[in-house]
């Protein structure tokens, strides 16, 4: 049992450190967010509503320049106001803004908050136990290897949940109506936007490459359609 003792602490650790990250995002969405009031994106907001079967889709205007959507713990919805920028110049039009919602909404309906807190804490778990291992077997670079190892399963997990809220977002839009282009042109877009550059191989990102996305995204519709 003393021999499990070191792993269990890590699990708890990673428990309790992500629930203080999580205190501490809600603290600052609270702070720095607003109801979002956008009249351009109501028709939209009503059409997805519709399509999820509740009565409004509630989003909020988180006020910092980045480029940016995200689903909050909690399970809130946020745009933050340099990406509503980009909707009221014309940059992005409210279809695509509602994609952005969508997939939003997806990490939310699939429980993606919850499933991160379960892999944070298997990683700490992980991590506790291959630096000691791989130290005696690589001394001097034990550590590295270790962290080279976790972030590669984070990031694998973390596209995975990235595809699986696109392909949520792809069956939402298509349910109300507003199809699956806008969810394409807005990736299309979202390198410019965002100012990204991929430095880092592939493999260690935690987004999917956007031309994969996009491939996934066509071949879904046209799944769906032939069926």
């Amino acid at each position: 049992m003393l021999k499990l003792l070191p792993l269990v602490l890590m699990l708890g650790y990673g428990l309790v450190m992500w629930h203080l990250s999580a205190i501490r995002t809600r603290a600052e969405l609270r702070r720095n967010s607003v109801p979002l009031e956008e009249p351009a994106l109501a028709p939209v907001l009503d059409r997805l509503a519709r399509a999820a079967g509740v009565a409004r889709i509630p989003v909020r205007l988180y006020r910092i320049p980045a480029v940016n959507g995200l689903a909050a713990p909690d399970g809130r919805i946020f745009l933050t106001e340099g990406f509503v920028a980009r909707l009221r110049d014309g940059s992005v039009t409210p279809e695509e803004m509602g994609s952005v919602i969508a997939h939003e909404l997806g990490h939310v309906a699939l429980g993606h908050a919850r499933r991160r807190m379960i892999d944070f804490s298997g990683q700490n778990a992980a991590r506790a136990l291959l630096v000691p291992l791989l130290g005696r077997l690589l001394p001097g670079l034990g550590t590295l290897v270790a962290d080279t190892l976790v972030r590669l399963v984070a990031a694998r997990l973390s596209r995975g949940d990235e595809y699986e809220a696109d392909r949520y977002a792809t069956a939402l839009m298509l349910k109300a109506g507003l199809g699956a282009e806008p969810q394409i042109s807005l990736f299309r877009k979202l390198d410019a936007l965002t100012g990204a550059r991929h430095s880092a191989p592939a493999w260690l990102l935690s987004h999917p490459a956007t031309d994969d996305r996009i491939a996934a995204i066509r071949a879904r519709v046209a799944r769906w359609q032939d069926g």
